[in-house]
């Protein structure tokens, strides 16, 4: 295959982290500021790990992180969270909590979401331009506008040609995450760009673009893919989240299966990890670790990690652009169907679904859904 045709898997941890965060490396031209100001707008799950990374990463006392959420209590425990943190792992900067996504425009240079749907992600990035364009002739610096959410790629096509085109000044670009809530604590994530790849293009613009991506997300990840055109980041990830909705119901069937055969759990997880059936879902999100240390499991228990409402959503997301494109699902409406029973607890089979629910759990809950032991 032609060497242009496959995205760039950047390791982000192969960047020395004083090249990445000294302004002068990082091709930008002299009027560009020095300094950091950065914005975090979405303090969920995700969204707060990844900011406490983002805060801890700051080497100036002069560098600000100001974070907004539409939940004071998740502004709060971002605060709290930073407040804990001592010695080498704390960064230098300054966390100012906002009051309006208005205060973070004016505020941040480059700035992050991270929310929940796409009516949350359009109605921030209305707000951002309507406040940029009520300020009359002033002038911003160009600033950097990354979108982690997972939405539909009408939407972000809208916020990138009609909201924020390269004619405003600023550059805004999907950059949806994968890893899960692990990931996003551990500062592992990976992310895919819907940027070119740096190496099809000599110009210094786009070096200057991708050097102020690079630098901006290593804090929070290991891996960059640039992906393509604006929307390749979306789609990417779209499709990875399909397949992700597939094997987790598989992992959960298998899991029950073997169990009511009569293996072990740890015998169970060890053969199918090495052996042809591995994946994320049956390696980092077994959903026996998540059983009771009686029956054999970890006892993690099925709360935090990635709800099934919200892969009922990225699975929704991804036959809506299937549908658009022509490409056959065949496995996407029964799984649609098991996310939707599993979150509106209708036709559990098993007693625990029954007495202790599957509803705003982790979507490898299938499992007790299905009946598996606990």
């Amino acid at each position: 295959m032609s060497r242009h045709l496959l995205p760039l898997r950047t390791s982000l941890s192969s960047f020395p982290r004083n090249l990445l965060l000294t302004p002068q490396n990082r091709g930008f031209k002299s009027s560009l500021p020095t300094l950091k100001h950065l914005g975090f707008i979405g303090l969920g799950q995700m969204g707060r790990p990844m900011a406490l990374n983002l805060l801890n990463s700051l080497t100036s006392p002069t560098d600000t992180l100001t974070i907004y959420d539409v939940s004071a209590d998740a502004v709060k425990g971002v605060i709290s969270a930073a407040s804990s943190l001592e010695g080498t792992t704390k960064g230098k900067g300054k966390l100012i909590p906002a009051t309006s996504i208005e205060q973070v425009w004016d505020n941040a240079d480059e700035i992050i979401t991270m929310l929940p749907e796409p009516k949350h992600v359009l109605g921030v990035y209305e707000g951002f331009s309507k406040h940029a364009h009520s300020q009359g002739g002033k002038k911003y610096p160009p600033k950097l506008l990354l979108d982690s959410s997972t939405i539909d790629i009408p939407t972000c096509h809208t916020i990138a040609t009609t909201l924020f085109p390269p004619s405003s000044g600023h550059v805004f670009l999907d950059a949806p995450v994968s890893g899960g809530v692990a990931a996003a604590t551990k500062g592992s994530l990976t992310f895919m760009v819907g940027h070119p790849d740096p190496s099809e293009s000599d110009s210094k613009n786009n070096s200057e673009i991708v050097a102020r991506i690079t630098t901006l997300l290593a804090p929070m990840g290991t891996t960059l893919h640039f992906c393509g055109a604006p929307t390749s980041g979306l789609a990417s990830k779209l499709t990875n989240n399909y397949l992700l909705s597939i094997s987790n119901i598989a992992v959960c069937e298998a899991m029950n299966l073997g169990l009511k055969l009569g293996l072990a759990p740890s015998v169970l997880t060890k053969v199918v990890n090495t052996s042809s059936g591995a994946c994320w879902s049956s390696k980092v999100n077994n959903p026996l670790e998540r059983i009771s240390v009686e029956s054999g499991g970890l006892g993690k228990g099925w709360e935090g990690g990635f709800k099934t409402g919200l892969m009922r959503k990225d699975l929704r997301l991804a036959r809506e652009a299937a549908g658009k494109v022509g490409a056959r699902l065949v496995l996407a409406e029964r799984a649609g169907e098991v996310y939707r029973c599993v979150e509106e607890e209708v036709e559990g089979v098993g007693e625990k679904a029954e007495k202790e629910g599957t509803k705003g759990r982790d979507f490898s809950v299938v499992y007790r859904w299905l009946g598996g032991k606990e």
